[in-house]
């Protein structure tokens, strides 16, 4: 039996790792939070400081360190590049879904927990994320972990009929203390605040039973506190409270306010998690609501996965600021709603609504023809230019990308798989209907990652960032006009600037210079700096100008 779980933990591996690391290297990383985080690393090394972050040479006090630990590990071990700012994320994806074949293979049987691990590896934005260089996908899966450890504490200490868990409720209380720690190390005190709430609202469902020992509660935190004095504790020791201070500041302000281009309509994550969770978003719905249950577990397992759920898009949809993986956290209670779904009804312990098949179709079929018409409009772009007002869109649009129109592929590929899968739903043939659904997806965004995303990236800033590679071991200053981009630090490689002038832009327009300086901007933003004679014009690309400043010296 060991040998087999092994067998099947090794081979889950082999496919995540297929599946999320080719290809990580291929495109750019994107502006802003790809590109500021590997940035943050890149300085971490190049400081040779591990407690403080910094971002152009400034303290950036918006996030913790744990993921830049570990970016700046896989930099050192690949070099300063696009493929080891997203490694980690690889490696999340591998470890996630080992994760949750173990934690499904725990609560129900191996069935369930390949189901769940197929749930999350195949569906849209769970799969894209590990493919990123984002934070959020280490800090859910800690969350998760932290949650999960504290659902088998609450079993073992209140004697659920679970077998198995066959360890004292204090080694569930630290294990949850110490996933929590690691979840606050990697994004901040938001993880805590999550956990709190889920835990209040299951007191009001439980009739304000408690459930927990105080003392066990005591230990949780004393554990995560402990964890995370790695970094609050020797940072403050050693540096003060002043960088701590702001950190705290920075984290009460976005939960209170929302920045630029951050704010969005009341039902925003509802319809993010809905279109982004494709297609375990649609097999999670009839688990929303009652059934029958097997045992005391099974209904209390749900009941905490709908509490994580409610809990993460309500409190991000009181949340000012608006981004798409700010309610990624619920894509665990989604997939494993679809993944339940799935399991009763192979077990007939649930009945089948054909609603589910229909709205499967006709949302996959959309995502489907978007793909297609990516390849098609993309091959008669240039002819739609006159009909678009914007001008550096039309710029963009102007972009020398070559398309064969086999990268409608892709969007075929997701079509053949909704038909496939509705035809085995229509049979019953429930577990052929999942793996066709999310390996099917899988592929597709695999596919997509590979052929599709790198040409339409040279649209939007391969040019600008070309730009600053080509300014590498250039003894100069870069920067941007008019727009914000984190760019020109981490593709030009910059160095800790010895000259505080450097980050004043009117010196920089006007003052004494000491060295050359190069500007970037947008068409539609370059008149607003024709009053600066010294600029020279280079050239333009793809909607971006490139400007020169040369030194008064000679």
């Amino acid at each position: 039996m060991r040998t087999s779980k092994l067998s099947v933990i090794l081979l889950l591996a082999v496919i995540a790792a297929l599946f999320f690391i080719p290809f990580l290297g291929r495109v750019h990383l994107f502006d802003w939070d790809e590109i500021n985080f590997a940035e943050c690393s890149r300085e971490m090394l190049k400081l040779d400081d591990y407690t403080r972050i910094y971002v152009n040479f400034k303290p950036f006090w918006e996030k913790p360190p744990m993921f830049f630990w570990m970016q700046s590990l896989s930099m050192k071990i690949f070099g300063i590049n696009e493929f080891a700012a997203r490694f980690p994320n690889a490696v999340c994806g591998i470890v996630t879904l080992i994760v949750l074949y173990l934690c499904g293979t725990r609560l129900y049987d191996r069935k369930f927990g390949i189901l769940w691990a197929l749930a999350f590896g195949g569906s849209l934005f769970p799969n894209m994320y590990f493919k990123s260089g984002i934070i959020d996908p280490w800090f859910n899966l800690f969350t998760f972990l932290s949650l999960y450890y504290f659902i088998l504490y609450h079993w073992k200490h209140n004697k659920f009929d679970k077998e198995g868990l066959d360890k004292k409720p204090v080694y569930y209380a630290v294990w949850s203390g110490i996933f929590m720690g690691l979840a606050i190390l990697t994004k901040g005190q938001v993880a805590l605040m999550v956990f709190l709430m889920i835990l209040g609202v299951y007191f009001l469902y439980n009739r304000f039973k408690i459930f927990f020992n105080w003392w066990h509660a005591l230990l949780f935190l004393v554990v995560a506190s402990l964890v995370t004095l790695t970094w609050y504790g020797y940072e403050t020791a050693k540096n003060g409270t002043w960088f701590i201070t702001e950190f705290l500041k920075y984290q009460y302000r976005l939960f209170t306010t929302h920045d630029a281009g951050q704010e969005g309509f009341f039902g925003y994550h509802y319809i993010v998690l809905l279109v982004g969770c494709f297609p375990a978003s649609l097999f999670a719905i009839p688990s929303f609501f009652k059934g029958r249950y097997s045992s005391r577990y099974d209904k209390d397992f749900k009941i905490w996965m709908l509490l994580l759920f409610w809990v993460v898009t309500l409190l991000f949809t009181i949340v000012q600021s608006r981004i798409i993986h700010y309610s990624s956290l619920a894509w665990f209670p989604v997939t494993f709603l679809a993944a339940y779904s799935f399991y009763k009804w192979d077990r007939k312990e649930m009945d089948y609504k054909k609603y589910v098949g229909v709205l499967t179709t006709i949302l996959g079929t959309i995502i489907a023809i978007v793909l297609l018409a990516v390849a098609l409009i993309a091959l008669n772009i240039r002819q739609l230019i006159p009909y678009v007002h914007d001008t550096f869109a039309q710029a963009n649009m102007a972009a020398d990308v070559s398309w064969s129109g086999w990268e409608g592929i892709v969007g075929i590929l997701l079509a053949a798989t909704v038909i496939i899968g509705l035809r085995q739903l229509k049979k019953h043939d429930f577990l052929k209907a999942a793996t066709t659904y999310f390996v099917g997806t899988a592929i597709v965004i695999f596919l997509a990652a590979a052929i599709i995303v790198p040409k339409v990236e040279k649209y939007s800033q391969a040019a600008a960032i070309e730009f600053f590679e080509q300014r590498q071991g250039e003894d100069c200053y870069v920067t941007t006009l008019g727009y914000w981009s984190y760019a020109p630090f981490f593709y030009t490689h910059k160095e800790k600037p010895v000259n505080p002038n450097s980050y004043d832009e009117n010196w920089l327009l006007t003052g004494d210079i000491d060295k050359p300086t190069y500007f970037v901007t947008k068409v539609d933003r370059v008149d607003d700096y024709k009053q600066y004679t010294l600029l020279k014009e280079l050239y333009r690309k793809n909607g971006f100008v490139f400007l020169k400043r040369e030194t008064n010296k000679k």
